[in-house]
């Protein structure tokens, strides 16, 4: 009997005919089939024209299949709409041994002829008394299934290797876009006040000074040279002494009275303390000389900020160098403390964004732990980066640390809508998400969960209710019984 349909031919063969065509295959090499089928009268033997899908993703796949012509190929859809290719294989050889194995049959993959292409098709019950019954095959399908299952796990941690780096470098350019962009202003700003300073400069040489005159300006450049902490105030008290420092400037003839004003109230000068230069200087040069103030302190201002940005792009690198940190020569301790809050200022515009305010309590005393490579910092980044998305706008995020008798715990929890139940058993399996599609990669948790458990030899909880979800994560103290190398 055929049956056909969008491009798939399906064909019942006799158990004799399908013996001969698979002998030509490695898994049924040195195989009689009819001996391990003894009730199985018919196979389907699969005709699929080149593009034909066999499985899209979401749909079940429980067949075995071996290809007797053409190539197969397995992609996993990507966020930007395109198809990663993940596996495939051509004449000779099996698949579909993943999802019968693990029980995962429902594909996040789909499967493409790449060539027209033949194979023969195992339903499940047949695929189970083979392995049963012909030692041969299962060797072949069981080292098929290994080495896809190594391949599969180096891909993964690959990919979320990726992600935490795209995570990463879009939290440094975001971070690094604001110290740089205030850097920038500064430093034009800064050209524009040498040049007033400079013709006012010029102006006020052709008048000499006088002992007093002398005596009010150096303490007042003493006074506005002393450091870069600006006066504390709040936008209300700042706007008020603003308009009055402008205000009295204009009273006392001084010209650009509401433009230097802003400059002299962020410095700290008060009236009183101007009322030297006010007595000490005539009418015709008590502007200029305020206006060279204020030039002077203008300058000193946005040398600070520059100071304070380059200041902030250094901290940045130091908080990448302790993300990224991988020591060749072997282990050494992190103090946890220290690596959380690297993460939270990579992941600071994250927070902005929302508006979301972060509560540390900051418990554990020791905070060390000892590690190889920079997977803890990969496991901050996927909890913290999670809560960041599941909480709601102006909402919190709680990290919290701890000692337990050789242990140190780590909590992080979001105040968002919480995780349905028949979810929370599946939040660790591989690719699993309930973020909307091309949002989510399902590696991230897996990853974590593996890093922790296997990397450090901790465990990893997740408790959740409508209004948070606390993931609660116990790494041992002293040095786990780990590989030589952590993933990373």
């Amino acid at each position: 009997m055929i049956q056909s349909a969008q491009g798939i031919e399906v064909q019942t063969l006799p158990l004799s005919e399908a013996a001969a065509v698979l002998r030509g295959t490695l898994p049924f090499a040195d195989t009689e089939i009819k001996d391990a089928l003894p009730d199985v009268e018919h196979l389907e033997r699969v005709k699929v024209r080149a593009g034909t899908l066999l499985i899209e993703p979401g749909e079940t796949f429980a067949f075995y299949w071996v290809i007797l012509e053409g190539e197969i190929r397995a992609e996993r859809p990507e966020p930007d709409g395109t198809w990663m290719l993940v596996g495939c294989a051509k004449a000779g050889e099996g698949l579909g041994e993943f999802p019968l194995l693990t029980g995962r049959y429902r594909s996040p993959l789909r499967v493409v002829a790449a060539q027209d292409s033949t194979l023969i098709r195992f339903r499940e019950q047949e695929f189970w008394s083979l392995l049963a019954c012909c030692p041969a095959v299962r060797k072949v399908i069981l080292g098929n299934m290994a080495q896809r299952l190594q391949s599969h796990q180096v891909e993964a941690l690959h990919r979320e290797k990726l992600v935490a780096l795209g995570t990463l470098a879009a939290g440094l350019m975001h971070e690094l876009h604001n110290p740089g962009g205030a850097a920038k202003r500064a430093a034009a700003q800064m050209r524009e006040n040498l040049l007033r300073l400079q013709q006012l400069s010029l102006r006020s040489s052709k008048q000499p000074k006088t002992p007093e005159q002398l005596e009010c300006m150096r303490s007042l450049l003493e006074r506005t040279l002393a450091g870069c902490k600006e006066a504390a105030m709040s936008s209300l008290e700042q706007a008020d002494a603003e308009e009055a420092m402008a205000e009295w400037l204009k009273s006392v003839g001084v010209e650009n009275a509401f433009a230097i004003a802003p400059a002299l109230v962020k410095a700290g000068l008060a009236r009183e303390e101007l009322d030297c230069a006010r007595l000490a200087f005539p009418n015709s040069s008590f502007s200029d000389a305020l206006n060279w103030l204020e030039a002077l302190v203008s300058s000193v201002l946005l040398v600070c900020t520059v100071e304070e940005s380059v200041g902030r792009i250094s901290d940045l690198v130091m908080a990448v160098k302790k993300f990224a940190y991988d020591d060749r020569s072997g282990g050494r301790e992190v103090d946890v403390h220290e690596s959380l809050q690297s993460t939270l200022t990579i992941l600071g515009h994250k927070l902005r964004v929302k508006n979301l305010t972060v509560e540390k309590r900051f418990e554990a005393a020791p905070a060390k732990i000892f590690v190889r490579g920079a997977a803890l910092s990969q496991v901050w980044t996927n909890l913290i980066d999670n809560a960041v998305d599941a909480s709601p706008e102006g909402g919190k995020v709680e990290i919290a640390t701890w000692n337990e008798p050789g242990i140190l715990g780590v909590s992080i929890a979001d105040a968002g809508e919480g995780i349905a139940s028949e979810v929370l058993p599946r939040i660790f399996e591989p690719f699993f998400t309930t973020k909307p599609h091309g949002s989510g990669t399902g590696l991230g948790l897996e990853i974590v969960h593996r890093i922790v458990t296997q990397n450090f030899g901790g465990t990893i909880e997740v408790k959740s209710a409508p209004g948070q979800t606390r993931f609660e994560v116990r790494l041992p103290v002293k040095e786990a019984a780990a590989p030589a190398r952590q993933a990373s």
